[in-house]
């Protein structure tokens, strides 16, 4: 069967076929966590440490492929990190367990995560991760078995995560409202599912020293990962949870256009305003594109890079897929497997990274009707993700490969280049200019190292100036007395009160001689 698959894709697909054939040929898997070599660092001596990995597998295929690459015992670490955080979202999900039951369960998520047997058969039996929480002793004595740098990040991070998500699920069932009213809400559920993830995962890379200590303290920056993932998955899921009953899209966005309940945007007649509902929805997840460029950044490990770039790749590529997708509304939609694949082959660095941000961007922007309410601020959006690649990988400037290695060359044909030239030029004329200044003085402070020392150049400047005050206040008393004979040579004689004797002793304190009176 899979043969015929391949047959069909070759024969419909052609650079699809192409495109797999060399992820399969080429790809090579960084690692084998079942090798013997791995075992003290992936756990797969253990059979508790089978199952969690068995259980990552059935929860998130696409996040098990990369976590397993990631070298070290962090693919461990974080492996169960997400069985943790998966476990409690399956609580809070399942839409058959009573408020009562919940929240105890739900407030105490962290202590149950370590402590030795606790387990839990009450999900519903269609909750799709019910499993994991009826064997979720084995997480818990694999949690306990990890360094304290780790786990007291992971129970901390779901401390955190099940307060938010206790409130959210207790004001759902207590107030009867169904619906998230804000986007501030939005962001803030958001924040407690997907951005302290993020924020999890900063820190434990930093506890690893795989990064930089201060990678675990950019809180913003981590969140807007988290927030641009999340919130691509709900934008891709509206079907699946509304179908469900799970309203994740706030009504100020969609109660806009005239809409009274979520499930009215997949009847055929409201077409045209669903799509307006979700280009706004594309447009607020754009808003944290910046933020996770810039977060990838400052990655250094290239496992760790991988496992962080090639989720937000897979994002921005899902948000063009939706955008102006009325097949989104019908049914469950994702990217073809060939594009995962070129993807994931791509997303190496930080530079390509950005070039398919700046890809996905334009066919966006492509795609945005001028009718449509957000079209300029969906320009704007597009616009900063070409603004940042530019500002930080300028296109006019190419990395060619020389005989003493890789060395950057400008091109000629670019307008830009002759800005840069000039200014190129400017720099140099100052630098050289400043060089010969530096070095006027420098031969001056030789002179003045004769019987001075090197003070010589200081006291000489001090001089100057007293010099020049002294003279300064010459010129201005010379000028004030001026004045004054002016003054006493034409009025004084007919001035009452004037006598000779006054003349005279203006005269000596002036210095004139007595015949110019």
């Amino acid at each position: 069967m899979a043969a015929v698959n391949w047959l069909v894709l070759l024969l419909t697909h052609p650079l699809e076929f192409r495109t797999l054939l060399q992820f399969w040929l080429y790809h090579e898997q960084k690692r084998d966590i079942k090798a013997i070599t791995e075992h003290p660092t992936s756990g797969w001596d253990r059979e508790s440490m089978r199952r969690c990995w068995a259980f990552l597998d059935k929860t998130s295929r696409s996040f098990a492929a990369v976590i397993k690459e990631v070298e070290g015992d962090l693919a461990r670490t974080i492996c169960l990190f997400y069985l943790v955080l998966r476990g409690l979202d399956t609580v809070e999900d399942d839409m058959t367990i009573p408020d009562d039951i919940k929240q105890p369960i739900l407030r105490n998520f962290h202590i149950h995560t370590v402590t030795p047997g606790w387990n839990y058969d009450g999900c519903g039996p269609n909750e799709k991760d019910r499993q994991l929480l009826v064997e979720y002793d084995v997480v818990v004595d694999e949690l306990n078995r990890l360094e304290p740098r780790y786990r007291d990040i992971i129970v901390d991070i779901c401390h955190k995560m099940e307060t938010g998500m206790a409130d959210f699920a207790h004001k759902a069932a207590t107030t009867g409202s169904i619906y998230l009213e804000e986007v501030a809400d939005y962001d803030l559920y958001c924040h407690y599912v997907a951005g302290l993830v993020g924020e999890g995962l900063s820190r434990i890379f930093s506890a690893s020293g795989k990064e930089a200590s201060w990678v675990g303290d950019q809180l913003e920056l981590s969140n807007s990962m988290g927030l641009l993932l999340q919130k691509t998955n709900i934008i891709r899921d509206y079907r699946e949870d509304t179908d469900e009953q799970r309203y994740f899209w706030p009504r100020e966005i969609w109660g806009k256009y005239g809409f009274k309940e979520m499930k009215e945007m997949y009847e055929p007649q409201n077409a045209q305003r669903a799509q307006w509902v979700q280009s706004n929805m594309v447009l607020d997840a754009l808003r944290h594109s910046v933020d996770s460029l810039d977060y990838l950044r400052f990655l250094k490990n290239q496992t760790v890079f991988n496992f962080c770039a090639i989720p937000a790749t897979m994002a921005i590529a899902t948000l063009e897929l939706c955008f102006m997708n009325p097949t989104m509304f019908q049914r469950n939609i994702k990217i073809r497997k060939a594009e995962a694949a070129s993807l994931i082959m791509k997303s190496t660095n930080p530079q390509q990274v950005g070039l398919i941000f700046r890809t996905y961007a334009r066919k966006i922007h492509a795609k945005a009707s001028p009718s449509d309410p957000n079209f300029l601020r969906i320009s704007v959006a597009c616009g900063k993700i070409e603004q940042w690649y530019e500002h930080n990988y300028p296109t006019f400037v190419r990395i060619i490969d020389a005989n003493s290695g890789p060395r950057p060359e400008i091109d000629g044909s670019d307008a830009r280049a002759k800005i840069y030239n000039l200014e190129r030029a400017r720099d140099q004329q100052l630098a050289l200019r400043k060089k010969q200044l530096d070095g006027g003085s420098s031969n001056g402070s030789t002179n003045g190292m004769n019987g001075t020392g090197l003070g010589g150049n200081e006291e000489t400047s001090v001089k100057e100036i007293i010099v020049y005050l002294a003279a300064a206040m010459g010129i201005i008393l010379a000028f004030c007395g001026t004045v004054i004979y002016v003054i006493i040579k034409y009025t004084g004689e007919t001035s009452p009160g004037y006598t000779r004797g006054a003349a005279k002793v203006i005269s000596s304190t002036l210095g004139l001689e007595k015949n110019e009176l």
